[in-house]
């Protein structure tokens, strides 16, 4: 189990999550029905270019598995997925000169548009990629998988021209699932239990030239992805504050305690955080939020034990405070996610 301040950080590009949405939409599905129980909201979500944090997304995706009833959806939105989607990645991955280029920026800058693994590329006879996951979890890794992979083959493919599912193998590190036919429609030669996701492909394709290569507009987008990625690194206010409260335990600063750890007056951070969409106070609402939510579901913690790890020295000023976020006590809100993974276990 990984430690909640992993599950909370910030983990991937909303515009990932509005591919769900999309492909939810084309289902039939209202906003309302797709956001049910994830506590997102819709206007945020499609509005923001704040990272989703991994706890974030995966309830979106358990939302879309369940309504869809479609455990290979991730394929389908991967395979959706246009190269703008990706950004100043995208961007210099179709004006790049060759495939080699291209898997440079995927090891570089994978940061720059989510979090949750990272690639590298294997040329110990022939050329393959692999995945090395930084986090996942059970109920959702399946979708990731299918996702990233159908987006990395689709960007190939649309970088180079080329259809390669017929000449290339993709390794899926998980058990041959009961709807395994999907992923060998997507791809004939799949293999099932790999250790990590490997895809396997023509070794002539690392020096095969794109389709559009633009040496000048290669350099303006390397430029944005380097520009990007020390920002990430750096981060932003909203996201150095997110990330100082989220090590906090039980005792968070006060506006001016956190203007201080970042060095800056007050007035500086109400204003650098208000330029980002942000206040002090919803940061740490948002904060206490999610950490209430993921200790009361994957911890065995009493409500009060909980209450005082947030800080809260009154246990009912807690649960009048929760139920404002989520209109349901502490209580309440444990014994509903009981009761549902009861209904979502296998019978015997």
């Amino acid at each position: 189990m990984h430690a909640p301040v992993d599950w909370l950080k910030p983990s991937m590009h909303p515009v990932y999550a509005r591919l769900i949405c999309a492909e939810l939409r084309r289902r039939g599905f209202s906003e309302e029905e797709i956001l049910q129980g994830t506590r997102l909201n819709w206007a945020e979500l499609h509005g923001s270019n704040l990272f989703l944090s991994f706890e974030q997304a995966r309830r979106l995706i358990v939302r879309a598995i369940e309504l869809t009833q479609c455990p290979w959806l991730g394929l389908a939105v991967g395979q959706t997925t246009q190269l703008s989607a990706h950004g100043a990645v995208g961007y210099a991955g179709m004006a790049a000169s060759n495939v080699g280029e291209v898997m440079m920026l995927l090891q570089r800058f994978a940061d720059v548009r989510q979090r949750l693994g990272r690639f590298d590329v294997d040329t110990r006879g022939g050329f393959a990629i692999t995945l090395t996951e930084v986090i996942s979890a059970p109920e959702v890794r399946e979708y990731l998988i299918g996702h990233i992979a159908a987006g990395l083959l689709r960007l190939m493919e649309t970088i180079t021209g080329q259809d390669l599912l017929g000449r290339i193998t993709i390794h899926w590190p998980f058990a041959e699932p009961l709807w395994a036919q999907h992923y060998r429609d997507f791809c004939p030669q799949s293999e099932f239990g790999s250790e990590q996701l490997r895809i396997e492909m023509p070794p002539d394709l690392l020096t095969c030239p794109s389709l559009a290569p633009d040496p000048e507009a290669y350099r303006t987008a390397l430029r944005d992805c380097e520009r990007q990625l020390s920002q990430i690194q750096l981060g932003t206010v909203t996201t150095r504050v997110q990330r100082r409260l989220l090590g906090c335990d039980g005792s968070y600063p006060s506006l001016e305690q956190m203007a201080e750890m970042e060095h800056v007056s007050v007035r500086t951070l109400i204003r650098h955080l208000r330029e980002e969409g942000m206040t002090y106070q919803r940061l740490l609402d948002g904060v206490r939020e999610e950490l209430a939510c993921w200790l009361l579901v994957h911890t065995g913690l009493s409500v009060e034990a909980v209450a005082e790890k947030l800080g809260y020295q009154d246990t009912s000023n807690f649960s009048r405070t929760f139920r404002r976020w989520l209109g349901v006590t502490p209580r309440d809100f444990r014994q509903a996610r009981v009761d549902q993974k009861a209904v979502d276990a296998p019978s015997a």
